[in-house]
């Protein structure tokens, strides 16, 4: 894998005038149909890590191993440049320092990390909390520590919009600047003026989470400094419903020749699986 080459592409992205749209994957396949199809960008979420590996709700009960593991085998499958959200750094600065130097080994571009207090606090009722911006500096620093690449970029993720307003997502944006980092997520913007009033006061890459509504316009986007704004994540959700939908018509009785159509062409399988490149490998090595 040439991680180098591809952490290059991404800070291409970064350090250009557009914004673009990253392909949600999950897996090694996944990663393959997006790069296939022309995404500069691979999006894996902490919440569709949980539910491909665990099966479980976004509730950080994914351990660090288990997401650089599943890192790793996107990774090897595709040369797109992946960003991943770290969640909270399973921990602590200390943690945050080696989330970052195991998600490096693994592979990826861009990984961010949040300033949420995580996993949920006893009595929180499920709403979120943000750590102190002094937390929130240590945390970048340490990521900052923890890179080796120096093409590998490092965001820092902040929800303030959604948990203290403008005026809080302005101080923390501008905190983690001054930190170091490469960018900054910004979790739970929904609104034009909010992105706006970031850009005007903080000049650093931003980066958007599910890019609806009035954030769907790509070039008022790329005019105030976002670089990659999220889509959601359509594939997983998908190929989970095509799965069940399957074997629910296979329990229920439906015969397997009546599904033909909802399947894979052997074709796409074929490529997906780069069989032509095994083929080829059978042959000059296996005689």
């Amino acid at each position: 894998m040439n991680l180098t080459e591809r952490r290059e592409r991404f800070r291409t992205i970064l350090n250009g005038n557009r914004c673009v749209h990253p392909g949600s994957v999950f897996d090694p396949l996944s990663a393959r149909a997006a790069e296939d199809v022309g995404f500069e960008v691979a999006m894996f979420a902490g919440s569709i890590a949980s539910g491909t590996v665990l099966g479980a709700p976004d509730l950080i009960v994914l351990t660090l191993s288990e997401f650089a593991q599943q890192i790793h085998r996107i990774c090897r499958a595709s040369s797109i440049s992946l960003m991943v959200d770290a969640d909270h750094g399973y921990g602590n600065a200390l943690n945050v320092k080696r989330t970052v130097e195991e998600l490096e080994t693994a592979g990826v571009s861009c990984l961010t990390i949040e300033d949420t207090l995580l996993p949920l606090s006893f009595g929180a009722g499920g709403e979120g909390q943000l750590i102190s911006v002094e937390e929130g500096i240590g945390k970048m620093k340490a990521a900052l520590s923890g890179r080796q690449d120096p093409s590998l970029v490092v965001a820092g993720r902040t929800s303030a919009l959604r948990n203290g307003g403008v005026a809080e997502a302005i101080k923390r944006v501008s905190a983690y600047k001054t930190a170091g980092v490469d960018a900054v997520f910004l979790a739970g913007a929904q609104t034009k003026a909010e992105v706006e009033a970031v850009h005007a006061a903080v000049d650093i890459p931003l980066l958007l989470g599910g890019a609806g509504g009035e954030l769907a316009d790509l070039d008022f986007l790329s005019a105030t400094g976002v670089k990659v704004a999220l889509q959601g994540h359509l594939p997983f959700q998908a190929a989970v419903k095509a799965a069940y939908d399957t074997l629910k018509a296979l329990r229920d009785g439906v015969k397997p020749d009546d599904l033909k159509d909802k399947l894979a062409s052997p074709e796409l399988m074929g490529q997906l699986t780069r069989r032509d490149d095994y083929n080829r490998w059978v042959k000059e090595f296996l005689g």
